[in-house]
């Protein structure tokens, strides 16, 4: 597969994956087993698979966020409810919001699954962490849960890799914020208030960028482009490996079904563009 159809499969799959995130259902099912908050919610519903984990691992493999706003929720969760629970929650939760929002599920999850199962028993796990985990976990029975398990298999497997361009490029977490929110026009608060970092610490990612020529006053430098180009091409190829053994058709119909479910969860603004996922906006319909 080429890299570039890989991001495009990319952006239609990720809004399935983020209905757990970003829908009443999601918090809703958090807050029934005992968990206090929106990121409590998200720190411990998507590190779960890796069992009742510290601090230290959640950090590391989510990678941009701030390490005290990681320590305000782990391992303080497992006090509130086990790793299995919250696995339960976060499943049921994103089946019910996939209901509400995708009145086709069935039928795409009777496309999908038959896809998606192989590929994810077969993909490089080498140094993906939250993918291996998510994937050690049973595919449910039931083919709309099978469905968002897979979903959020391939999408913890993009970005597994995308963590491991930006640490070849050599960016610190905050880098990697500033020089995305450069690129793409993003206000700085947004990555400060959900990533948890504070106004010095981004002046001195910014400065430590300046320092290297990959930002200046206005916005990227050559440098920083290319920069930037790199990580992304990176990612899309480390991604798009997973794919590999797949079929044009097969191809053809993960495209046009997380086409439709994609749109189907993006249609009454369920995810919110800009967003801190780095999920560009829908493209217009050709």
């Amino acid at each position: 597969m080429e890299p570039q159809r890989a991001r495009k499969l990319w952006r239609v799959f990720e809004p399935v994956h983020a209905v757990v995130y970003f829908t009443p259902e999601g918090a809703d099912g958090f807050k029934a087993v005992g968990l206090k908050g929106f990121w409590m919610g998200y720190f411990a519903g998507r590190s779960a698979p890796l069992g009742a984990v510290g601090p230290g691992p959640v950090t590391a493999t989510f990678f941009n966020f701030h390490p005290a706003m990681v320590a305000r929720a782990i391992p303080d969760a497992w006090g509130f409810a086990t790793p299995d629970a919250v696995l339960e929650a976060r499943r049921e939760s994103a089946v019910l919001a996939l209901r509400r929002l995708c009145p086709d599920i069935d039928d795409a999850a009777g496309r999908l699954v038959p896809i998606l199962g192989p590929l994810i028993e077969h993909a490089d796990g080498g140094g993906r962490v939250l993918f291996s985990a998510n994937r050690d976990l049973p595919t449910p029975d039931h083919p709309v849960e099978a469905l968002w398990h897979l979903t959020t298999c391939l999408r913890e497997h993009r970005g597994d890799g995308h963590v491991a361009a930006l640490c070849v490029a050599g960016l610190a977490p905050c880098e990697a914020l500033v020089l995305f929110a450069r690129s793409e026009g993003i206000p700085d608060a947004l990555f400060m208030a959900s990533r948890g970092w504070s106004e010095d610490e981004w002046a001195e990612a910014t400065d430590s960028l300046r320092a290297r020529g990959l930002v200046d006053e206005v916005g990227l430098t050559a440098a920083g482009r290319d920069m930037r180009s790199s990580v992304e091409s990176t990612t899309d190829t480390l991604a798009a490996a997973a794919f590999s053994a797949l079929s044009e058709s097969d191809v053809d119909t993960l495209a046009e079904s997380f086409g439709r479910l994609g749109g189907q969860v993006n249609e009454p603004g369920t995810v919110p563009y800009p967003n801190p996922m780095g999920l560009p906006a829908p493209e217009p319909p050709a």
